[in-house]
């Protein structure tokens, strides 16, 4: 028993929080899964305090003392810039709540998390900790996560570099990217689905001049290769547990 709690402290707990589904795993320092992925659903309405108390029983269980998180939002130096879906108090199909909204503006949920679990916890924009799975550390690489909604990140050689938010940016016909390429999208017309994507990921490899584009999170798997076949630059498909990989990569990265 002692040897088994040993071997979870040295393991790092990984947690993706999306906005449908929170997903969970422990990781050893080279990324690789000790356990397979568990989900449970986004609670709602997602205030800071409901989540942080969803995660610190979690994080208690999982016997871990280091702790990767990855936030559905703009995040940045421990806070939530904006908390995207978050703030939507019924999920991705209702309207933002303002009072919800401005209760993620600024919260610190990387030290309160540390406060109330004990543990050395890190947390980024789920799309970075994502790339932190996904990158080859060489030349420029787009990251591109399709789940509920589109996350982005960016890596030049091998450096995560800060970028916008572009889920909520406007793509065509008033929709937004996350309305256009996300979960509902694609459920609601899937034929559809793949060439739109292969236009949104042109126009982004091309804004940011990508040498490679890398599709994570949980509808990569629904991707079809070969509709990318013709574009100038390497696209890779990774499979869901990119973001747990890359949970090991926020302690190991100087």
């Amino acid at each position: 028993m002692a040897y088994q709690s040993l071997m979870l402290q040295e393991q790092i707990f990984a947690i993706d929080i999306g906005a449908t589904n929170i997903k969970f795993s422990h990781v050893n320092e080279s990324g690789d899964l000790v356990r397979g992925v568990r989900r449970r659903p986004t609670p709602y309405p997602c205030s800071p305090a409901r989540l942080v108390e969803f995660l610190e029983e979690r994080i208690a269980k999982s016997g871990c003392l280091r702790v990767g998180v990855g936030f559905p939002g703009e995040f940045r130096d421990g806070h939530v810039i904006r908390p995207g879906n978050l703030s939507r108090p019924g999920g991705v199909a209702t309207e933002k709540d303002p009072e919800l909204d401005e209760l993620w503006r600024g919260f610190a949920l990387q030290d309160v998390l540390h406060k109330v679990s004990g543990r050395d916890v890190r947390v980024v924009n789920d799309a970075t900790m994502a790339a932190l799975g996904c990158i080859e550390d060489v030349g420029t690489e787009l990251i591109l996560t399709l789940g509920t909604g589109l996350g982005l990140a960016l890596s030049i050689e091998g450096q995560l570099k800060e970028v916008r938010d572009v889920g909520a940016e406007i793509f065509r016909d008033e929709k937004t990217y996350d309305q256009t390429i996300g979960e509902r999208a694609r459920s609601l017309n899937d034929e559809r689905w793949n060439p739109t994507l292969v236009e949104i990921v042109d126009r982004f490899a091309q804004e940011f001049h990508a040498d490679v584009v890398h599709l994570a999170g949980g509808n990569a798997r629904r991707v079809v290769p070969t509709e990318f076949e013709h574009l100038a630059y390497r696209v890779v498909i990774h499979g869901n547990e990119a973001p747990m990989r890359g949970a090991a990569r926020l302690f190991t990265t100087p």
